[in-house]
């Protein structure tokens, strides 16, 4: 009968074992459910800087495209300028 009782205090002591190791795995599963999300969240606002930056690349190839002197060439980079702002300020806008 002793041996009977071991037996099972032997599997009660795996399974109490088995329910310790499950906790520990869906602790660490939620961590890395957090640092997921966190990392796409980083990997989304970089991407959305590229893309900010590759138009304002755009609008500086463009501009750069219009060199010269005259005032009509300076007019229209101030407007380009103009645009830019207007941009940068509606991108913020949208952020929030």
């Amino acid at each position: 009968m002793s041996s009977v009782a071991d037996q099972l205090s032997s599997v009660l002591q795996k399974t109490a074992r088995v329910i310790e190791l499950c906790n520990a795995l869906q602790e660490e599963n939620d961590l890395l459910k957090q640092e997921n999300q966190s990392t796409k969240a980083a990997l989304q606002t970089a991407q959305n800087k590229s893309l900010e930056l590759d138009e304002k690349l755009r609008v500086l190839k463009l501009a750069k495209s219009i060199e010269g002197t005259s005032e009509k060439t300076l007019d229209i980079k101030q407007k380009i300028n103009d645009f830019v702002r207007e941009i940068d300020k509606c991108v913020v806008l949208l952020k929030k």
